[in-house]
């Protein structure tokens, strides 16, 4: 259990969150583990009062939130493949990469952008630590280390002349326990001129728009720009630009470099943590409030289920995310107010939601269920999942939102 900051070793004593007890948002349960004791953790959050990190108190570690068996598949949204193919695009014309290069994706999952990558002929090495998406990515011929990134697996590396031109992580920044020596890995890692671009949701933006639900024991950091240069800059790295994208409802792509290289940091960077400073970010009001807009959320989801059982009207889910399964928890919604909820992710089917006891089905069910409502609880996906269930809705069928306020359409 740490209770310092797990960046400049602070006293923690600035509560942001707090969403009670809950699983592992990604420990998927099968028929048998129903009838097992489940193991809950304190799902709370403080902010540094040094440096304005925001962080889980820890009561895991990432070799049990990311086990063999981790169910998260980057590929099964189509969206995110193509955001993935845009950006392998973009960044192999910005530093001319070719078959002189190499690139280290941090996290690689299942291979959803190191096969890009590999198709536009740029030698590749993807570090990824569960066994199941790192099966599927050697599946697609992609060379993968099974392993956490860290300073000790850069050691490996250097000394067998592994140096990056391009080092990528998106969305795993947020998941590392020890953000500082992940942080020396990139730079030891990284060519004297070579770049590293991280993408992580902005905690500005999920405040905003009251994302709690992206809060989960797998998160171990919530960031903003001014931390992260901050964290930057005592590891040996600098940022040089970042763009604002609008994935996962607001993320930062952080562009960086080893200290003593020659980039020159654009205007981006000036920009947003200009903007973070006339939100307040580097003030404590910024981050007061927040546990009442959670709840609010909260409670408008589970008015809207009770309304609908009332009044005898179908619901189901669509989405097997983490980010439903924080809301599910923290709302006690359970199988009498959502019944079921479907996923293409073949991994999750026929299994149950942590906590919640969910079965999750596969979106074929949805044809024989016309349901009256679908609650789309990756609120971060609903144009994809709407799109895809389209005839749905042509039958009568409503799409449910709940995250930052409910919306039916």
């Amino acid at each position: 259990m740490i209770h310092t900051c797990r960046h400049c070793d602070a006293h923690l004593s600035e509560r942001f969150l707090d969403l009670g007890h809950a699983p592992l948002s990604n420990a998927y349960l099968d028929a048998a583990g129903l009838q097992a004791a489940e193991v809950t953790y304190p799902l709370r959050l403080n902010v540094c009062t040094a440096c304005r990190l925001v962080q889980t108190e820890d009561y895991t570690s990432a070799a049990d939130v990311f086990g063999a068996d981790y169910a998260y598949f980057s590929s099964t949204s189509s969206g995110w493949v193509a955001h993935a193919k845009r950006y392998t695009d973009m960044i192999v014309e910005r530093l001319d990469l070719g078959p002189d290069s190499f690139v280290i994706e941090l996290a690689a999952n299942d291979g959803y952008l190191l096969q890009h990558m590999k198709a536009a002929g740029v030698p590749c090495l993807g570090v990824e630590p569960t066994t199941a998406t790192a099966d599927a990515a050697r599946a697609k011929g992609i060379e993968i280390i099974e392993d956490f990134f860290s300073m000790a697996l850069v050691e490996t590396l250097t000394a067998e002349g592994k140096s990056a031109d391009l080092i990528l992580g998106n969305n795993v920044y947020a998941h590392v326990p020890d953000i500082n020596d992940f942080t020396r890995a990139i730079a030891t890692a990284l060519k004297p001129e070579g770049m590293v671009t991280l993408e992580f949701p902005h905690l500005m933006r999920m405040v905003e728009h009251r994302q709690f639900d992206t809060v989960y024991h797998e998160h171990f950091s919530y960031l903003s720009l001014m931390t992260v240069q901050r964290i930057f800059e005592t590891n040996g790295l600098r940022v040089v630009d970042v763009e604002e994208l609008p994935t996962h409802g607001g993320s930062l792509r952080v562009y960086g470099c080893r200290a003593d290289a020659s980039h020159v940091a654009s205007g981006n960077v000036a920009s947003v943590l200009a903007e973070e400073r006339t939100r307040g970010m580097d003030t404590p009001a910024f981050y007061e409030g927040f546990q009442a807009e959670a709840e609010a959320v909260k409670d408008a989801a589970v008015r809207f289920l009770l309304d609908a059982k009332r009044d005898g009207k179908a619901v189901a889910g669509y989405g097997a995310a983490a980010k439903g399964n924080t809301l599910m928890n923290f709302a006690g919604i359970r199988p009498d107010l959502l019944p079921r909820v479907h996923d293409a992710a073949l991994a999750k089917q026929n299994m149950f939601l942590p906590g919640s006891h969910i079965p999750i089905l596969a979106p074929s069910a949805l044809d024989d269920a016309r349901p009256d409502y679908v609650v789309i609880l990756p609120w971060n996906i609903a144009d994809e999942v709407r799109a895809q269930l389209s005839h749905l809705a042509e039958a009568g069928t409503r799409f449910v939102t709940f995250v930052p306020e409910l919306k039916i359409v």
